[in-house]
């Protein structure tokens, strides 16, 4: 199996709130995503979000996650708005609750294995059966939704990896939320027998209709965080309240940064 660095960032990437993201639409992320499959390369991919790029700014340890990982792409319709007050335009939002159903109808066809790993409340195997219904040749070879706190627990982790590595999935879904999947798939990449894994998040709650969608008018008005918000308000809206407010001040810092190097250049 070939490693990672077999992906070149030349002019594919753009640095965003130190983050280097690939700079693909969502088509052109499947693309390559089955590129890398079919050359068996192995790779870690991340789909940030606002949150995430808060955690990141904010915590050292969550930054080295990412800067370890080789495929990092856009999950936000505000990130991608922000990128153009920026003028490091992102080309789309790629993110892991449309790479899923994305890759399976892609896996129909092609053969390959899959993985799911993670989800609350048994979400990963109802999105199994859920995608199993929409494409018949699909080949989901194991689903694990493991216990909370497994990672920390040697034997359990060791028989998670272990029962993976049996099937030797083409594609590892990992659905563990952020920073633990992150952290998991970055602590145990070189013991996983898998070629390209991603975090997915809320994917499998989201494939299986436990959580709806926000629409698409939504969406596209950067308001999907406002829509799961309303859904589960207790949850989530520490989170929000919290990201998108200091996302906001890190965005207005940048942006005078990015001001004032226009204004040095031009003069």
């Amino acid at each position: 199996m070939k490693v990672s660095n077999n992906l070149k960032p030349g002019d594919r990437t753009i640095n965003l709130f130190g983050v280097k993201f690939y700079n693909f639409t969502f088509e052109e992320a499947l693309e390559e995503i089955t590129g890398l499959i079919d050359k068996k390369v192995k790779t870690v991919a991340f789909t940030p979000n606002v949150d995430h790029i808060v955690k990141i700014l904010r915590n050292n340890e969550i930054k080295k996650l990412y800067e370890a990982a080789d495929l990092i792409l856009n999950d936000s319709r505000v990130l991608f708005i922000a990128s153009r007050f920026l003028r490091k335009s992102l080309r789309g939002k790629i993110s892991g609750s449309d790479i899923l159903p994305g890759l399976c109808k892609i896996s129909s066809t092609r053969g390959y294995k899959i993985f799911f790993l993670g989800g609350r409340d048994n979400a990963a195997y109802q999105a199994a059966e859920h995608l199993r219904s929409i494409y018949k040749a699909i080949n989901i070879t194991g689903v694990i939704s493991p216990e909370f706190g497994f990672e920390n627990k040697e034997v359990e982790n060791d028989k998670i990896i272990n029962t993976i590595n049996l099937e030797k999935p083409d594609i590892l879904f990992v659905g563990l939320g952020m920073p633990k999947q992150e952290k998991w798939l970055i602590e145990n990449k070189d013991r996983l027998d898998a070629i390209f894994m991603i975090g997915v998040g809320a994917s499998f709650e989201f494939a299986s209709g436990m959580i709806r969608r926000s629409p698409k008018w939504l969406q596209f008005l950067a308001l999907e965080w406002f829509y799961r918000l309303m859904k589960e308000p207790r949850r989530l809206w520490k989170r929000y309240l919290t990201s998108n407010t200091l996302f906001f001040l890190f965005f207005i810092r940048e942006f005078f940064r990015s001001f004032l190097k226009i204004i040095v250049i031009d003069s």
